[in-house]
């Protein structure tokens, strides 16, 4: 089942003939975590959305609180008996009409809602290895930070990286600096210094990155920092690791020659982890 406009339809409802989102790309999504019945972060989530609206000039319903999503939400988790643990993406895009320039303002949204095996987050075991995606670069704007339905570098660098029997590329902004991941924002370790790339370098506005960033500064004698990162510094890291809120975090082990250690990336999925139990 799917949750079109708080209607549940089956997945193979047609949707597409006036789509902007799929025609134009005119769309804005979360993808959220449930877990034991609730939505973790849910507030973060809510106001991304809400900004994300506002910055593309999408006309938001007065009924579309947080309440609302809530509701929403959990309603088709509920339909699909996948409360206890799933992910859910809610996509909002412009109503049909218009080209380029719409004709209407307003909004449909569409919730999918799919099974995901471990309630608690988890480091992936294994070699995860990563190299940079350099076909094509994110632009430092503010579009770049926000969940929009034009993913087209990240499929394109997952194709890349699939092709060259990598677990992930890292992506760079125009100012050719590392600022996330395919599939999400970056932590990269020097001594006892962690660092990843601030909102203004072009990198996703991360809800787990949020998280993480306070989870650390609670570490003692652990400085944590939002400044750019250049490739050159990648193979003089301790660590570098991955977050994003279905997986949490995941340690990359291997940048071309470079191994990495993961002792502070384990330290924070234990603190995550603590606090989801605590919600």
């Amino acid at each position: 089942m799917i949750n079109f406009n708080g209607t549940l339809l089956s997945p193979d409802t047609n949707l597409l003939v006036n789509n902007r989102a799929f025609l134009y790309g005119d769309g804005v999504f979360e993808t959220v975590k449930i877990f034991d019945g609730k939505i973790l972060f849910l507030e973060d989530h809510y106001f991304r959305l809400m900004a994300s609206m506002r910055v593309v000039r999408m006309e938001i319903p007065m009924n579309f609180t947080m309440e609302f999503l809530e509701e929403q939400l959990l309603t088709l988790a509920k339909a699909n008996k996948l409360t206890e643990s799933s992910r859910a993406r809610i996509t909002v895009y412009r109503n049909g009409g218009g080209y380029y320039m719409p004709t209407d303002r307003s909004i449909s949204y569409l919730i999918q809602v799919s099974p995901l095996g471990s309630q608690m987050y988890a480091m992936e075991n294994g070699n995860y290895e990563v190299d940079l995606y350099k076909d094509f670069y994110v632009t430092k704007q503010l579009l770049s930070s926000i969940k929009t339905t034009n993913k087209i570098i990240n499929i394109t660098g997952s194709i890349f990286a699939d092709e060259n029997g990598l677990n992930n590329c890292l992506l760079l902004n125009d100012s050719k600096n590392v600022i996330e991941a395919l599939q999400g924002n970056i932590f990269m370790l020097m001594g006892r210094k962690l660092i990843t790339p601030p909102v203004s370098e072009g990198c996703l506005n991360g809800i787990m990155r949020k998280q993480i960033l306070a989870l650390a500064k609670k570490i003692e004698n652990l400085e944590v920092v939002e400044e750019p990162i250049s490739p050159f510094e990648l193979q003089k890291a301790d660590e570098l690791f991955i977050t994003n809120v279905i997986k949490g975090i995941q340690s990359i082990t291997k940048y071309r020659k470079k191994e990495y250690e993961s002792d502070v990336a384990n330290d924070l999925l234990i603190r995550l982890n603590a606090q989801i139990r605590l919600t």
